[in-house]
Parts: structure tokens; sequence; C-alpha cells
């Protein structure tokens, strides 16, 4: 086993060992890692719990297409990814990609949103759900749900065939 001299600030020597300095290596890792860790967590959690992170999903969740769309229910939204380039929050705006998956398809919530100088509240700008498949649907001017528009489609086609008589 080796022996390491340190000195500390009255010139006194002690001898640590190497299995020491290894353990103190792993634990300062691990301690670190964990802070680290803990840190990106708390953030996301901030970020779930924001103002534009709740309108965004409230238009979602209004959204009848989108969520048949994604099969809901059970919507579920995970966290947002801090390192990715779609992601930038600043003091007056905020443009997040926010992951939502339901039992048909998943996909991302992308929201531009701004923040009013005078009441200090949160508008939104722009939300919409682009699928897996490249489907996007404008959820702050959302489509008909699809059976919807199967039934105005029908309809539309029976209205322009009593015109042809």
């Amino acid at each position: 086993m080796e022996q390491h001299c340190l000195t500390d600030g009255n010139q006194r020597r002690m001898r640590v060992s190497t299995s020491h300095l290894q353990q103190l290596a792993i634990f300062t890792t691990v301690l670190t890692g964990g802070g680290v860790a803990t840190m990106y967590y708390l953030m996301q959690k901030k970020f779930s719990e924001s103002d534009w992170h709740r309108l965004a999903l409230q238009k979602l969740e209004a959204c009848p297409a989108a969520l048949e769309s994604l099969g809901v229910p059970p919507l579920k939204v995970y966290n947002i990814h801090l390192t990715d380039r779609h992601n930038h929050l600043d003091r007056d705006s905020a443009r997040m990609k926010i992951p939502v998956t339901g039992s048909k398809s998943g996909g991302y919530v992308f929201t531009s949103t701004t923040r009013d100088p005078e009441t200090n509240r949160w508008r939104l700008k722009r939300v919409v759900l682009q699928l897996r498949e490249g489907q996007i649907i404008d959820l702050l001017t959302p489509p008909p749900p699809a059976t919807e528009q199967a039934q105005t489609s029908e309809l539309t086609h029976e209205a322009d065939t009593d015109l042809w008589h």
C-alpha cells in the first residue's frame, strides 16, 4: 500500500494511503453527480409548474382532435429535455418542446410565449402539437375531431350532390 505525504498549514506531515484517496475521489464524484442530478430534476419540476407550461397543456387538453390523434386517455406528459436546442427561456419569452404521448401516438407540444410587461403574465403566441407521424395540429385554432370532420365532409358531399340535380 502506497503512502502519500500531505502537509497542513503548520507543515506537519500526514500519511494518507492510496485507498483512502480513492475512497475520497469516489465519494466526491458520487456527491457531485447527485447534486447535479438533483439540480436538473428541480429545474425540470420548476418548468413543469410554470404558467407557460400549464397554458400550453390546457390548450392541448381542450383540443379534441389532438387528444383523439394521441389516443387520450391516458395523456402522459414528460419532462422537458433541458439540453434540447428548441428550448429557450429568458425573462420575457419562452420557447419549449414538451414531450407527450397517448395510447395511439406521441409527439411534442411546441409552445412560444411572451410575458406581458404590464400584467407580468405569460401569453401564448403559438402552440402546436407535432405527432410522430408528422401531422401538425394548431392548438390555438384547433380543427374539429376526426369524427366531426367525417360527418362534416359527408354533409358537405351530400349538399354538393343536391346542387347537381
